[in-house]
Order: structure tokens, then sequence, then C-alpha cells
């Protein structure tokens, strides 16, 4: 059957139909049919939603200091007239008790001396208070070697006394104590008290014990292991 269209016509209509498909396509794409009716109402509530999550934490972020992310939790303070001072110090109590007791030991065996016996005694008793280190070179410091010869010059007999002043300084496992001590001594028909003067003795813990680790006159200036 011949055609009846010309040329030009059938060039028209397929023009036209290649068009519709093209709008029919974009139509689909945007959602058409009600498709994306659903859509468009989430998004727009999304929105909202965020502004009203914002205003409802807006009084809470404004009632924290600064940068803070919690709320302040204040320390508790005592008052200056409450404080156990003590807690302010790296040794407890006891142990505090324990490192004056060696110290004072330590100098009141410096104190004690009998002529009649050897001087390797005299020595012994200071050396078991102190540390292995102290205790090799104690009997060859001059001050201790050299009282030992003056009073065994002296055929002296002499007790010594100590007692512990104050704290000089202290560390976690070392107090330096500033200690007076005496040497109570009888010569011949006489009997007179002998100062000594004060004396810096640092002792330091070693396995569980105190153990001096040095002793020498106040005035020179020994704080602790230094």
């Amino acid at each position: 059957m011949p055609n009846s269209l010309s040329e030009r016509a059938q060039r028209l209509i397929f023009i036209g139909l290649i068009v519709a498909l093209v709008v029919f396509g974009v139509y689909l794409s945007l959602g058409g049919f009600g498709g994306g009716d659903d859509e468009p109402e989430e998004q727009t509530a999304a929105p909202e939603q965020a502004r009203s999550n914002q205003e409802d934490g807006a009084g809470e972020s404004t009632a924290l200091d600064g940068m803070s992310t919690v709320e302040p939790s204040p320390i508790t303070t005592t008052d200056e007239n409450d404080v156990d001072v003590l807690t302010w110090f790296p040794l407890g109590e006891d142990e505090l008790r324990a490192a004056g007791a060696t110290a004072r030991s330590f100098a009141e065996a410096y104190g004690t001396i009998d002529y009649t016996q050897s001087p390797e005694t005299y020595f012994g008793a200071m050396e078991e208070l102190a540390t292995d280190e102290y205790a090799e070179v104690l009997a060859d410091t001059s001050r201790v070697g050299a009282f030992w010869e003056e009073m065994s010059e002296a055929e002296a007999v002499a007790e010594g006394r100590a007692e512990v002043d104050r704290i000089r300084t202290f560390g976690d496992d070392s107090v330096t104590f500033v200690v007076t001590a005496q040497s109570i001594t009888e010569t011949g028909d006489a009997e007179f008290d002998e100062d000594l003067g004060e004396f810096a003795v640092t002792v330091v813990r070693e396995g569980g014990a105190w153990s001096v680790f040095d002793f020498q006159p106040a005035d020179v200036g020994q704080f602790g292991e230094e």
C-alpha cells in the first residue's frame, strides 16, 4: 500500500515521538505518578527536627562553664585549723618516727665511748645503724675517728645522749634530721656534760628499715642524699 504521507510529514511525526519520549523520561525522573510524594515531607521535617534539638540543648550548653563538657564538681576543702599537716608528707607518722629513732640512736652511739674497749667496738655500734656504703668509710672519717682518739687518750667513759630537733629536708625514701648530741663523760674524779652540738643526720629507707646515709655537723649544710 503506497504511503500517503509526504516525506516531510513523516519526519515531523518522528521528531514529535522523540520529544514525547524525552518529556516522559524527565517526568519519571522527577517522581512522577506519586512515587516521591513522601520523601519531600521527610526532607522538610529534618531541618525542623534539627532546629528543635538545638533549641532543647541550648539551655544545657549555656549552663556549662567555658569549654567544660560536664557539670563542675568542687573538691572538699578543709579549714586551716583542722588540717592534719602530716598528710602532706610522703611518709607516714610511723615511718617518720622510725626514721627519727635511727638518727637519734646513731648520734647517741657517736657520743658513747669506753676507752677500755677496742675502737672496733665503738665504730661497730654506729656501723650497725649505717648503710653498707657508709659503714665502710665510717671509721676513716676525721670526725668520728678524731673523737675516738680524743676521748680514748683522756681515758674517758662517756654516755651519748641525743634529741631530734627538726626535719631539715625529706623525700620519698630519705629524711635529714637536725639532732642535738651530748656526751656525758666521767674522767677520773671529774664529771661534766660535753655538748657535741647539732648534727645533720640523713637516713634512707632500705628494705623496709632505716639506715644512716650521712652524719656531719649541721652547719656544713648537708641536704639529704646530695
